[in-house]
């Protein structure tokens, strides 16, 4: 059975009248009885007498009739809805945000303020390919030469957060070589920011002595500022710590920064406002260091 057989069927078992069927389907009359006499002939059943000068339908006729019907309008609804989800979805920003999540977080509800009616989806999976909007950093981010995807990549520093007081923070810079034997408070080892901070010891000839991790920021900031160690601080994507309990000390060696990077996906269907919202993250990034 064809989708197009089912239509003109249901379309002749209502008017029960070729002629009248025939032209509401703007079709010649000899085209609908031999889509009809096909129909029955794949089926094996007589779907329609004749009786008089009209036809109506056997009982075989009306039971199809009857099955078809909700499923007919199903289809005849799909366009509708279809069209329903993509404008729904052309007003739901997707953001897949890996990295700086907090200033992410702010940027967010700035632009949420100058377009209403725009919804966000927050995600934080690396394996999330719906995405409109990527964030997610890297030690060294290279963009590629060919590719299809737009990207906005900055660049942050990393410095060493130490508690207050302490003889470490009133220094003006570290070599990182130094921290070797001391306790470090840092992020989940599963965040980027992370990974990037332990190739850093790596280059310092040391695997760092984590003895607290969290996926917060939060805590990492409440336990350095209790002296329970040192860690890892951002330059702008973590915000301002409580400079009475904490000091923030350049690394003199190694070079210690990372790239946070902005991705505008090309593939599938995207929200309208995707790429303004980009600009508006480039915008606001672009306030605080120097695009690469």
């Amino acid at each position: 059975m064809e989708i197009l057989q089912l239509k003109y069927f249901y379309a002749l078992a209502q008017s029960q009248h070729v002629t009248r069927t025939a032209e509401q389907l703007h079709i010649a009359q000899p085209a609908l009885t031999q889509t009809i006499h096909r129909l029955e002939k794949e089926l094996g059943v007589k779907l329609f007498v004749s009786s008089g000068r009209n036809i109506v339908l056997t009982p075989t006729g009306r039971y199809l009739k009857a099955r078809i019907e909700p499923v007919l309008k199903t289809l005849n609804d799909l366009p509708r809805e279809l069209k329903e989800l993509s404008d729904d979805r052309k007003k739901i920003l997707r953001i897949n945000v890996l990295a700086a999540s907090t200033i992410i977080t702010d940027t967010i509800i700035e632009f949420q303020h100058l377009h209403e009616g725009i919804n966000f989806q927050i995600v934080q999976n690396t394996e999330a390919e719906d995405a409109d909007i990527s964030i997610f950093t890297r030690e060294f981010f290279q963009k590629p030469k060919n590719g299809r995807e737009d990207y906005y990549v900055f660049t942050e520093k990393i410095f060493l957060a130490v508690p207050k007081p302490s003889a470490d923070s009133e220094r003006d810079s570290i070599a990182l070589s130094e921290m070797a034997d001391r306790k470090f408070i840092s992020l989940a080892g599963s965040r980027g920011l992370r990974m990037i901070c332990d190739r850093f010891c790596m280059h310092a000839g040391f695997q760092p002595d984590v003895i607290f991790e969290s996926d917060t920021t939060e805590s990492v900031k409440n336990l350095i500022s209790a002296s329970i160690g040192v860690g890892f601080w951002p330059e702008y994507t973590w915000g301002s710590p409580d400079m009475s309990r904490m000091a923030l000390i350049p690394i003199s060696e190694p070079k210690c920064q990372r790239d946070i990077v902005i991705q505008l996906h090309h593939s599938g269907e995207r929200c309208d406002v995707a790429e303004s919202y980009f600009k508006y993250l480039q915008e606001y990034f672009q306030a605080r260091t120097i695009p690469k």
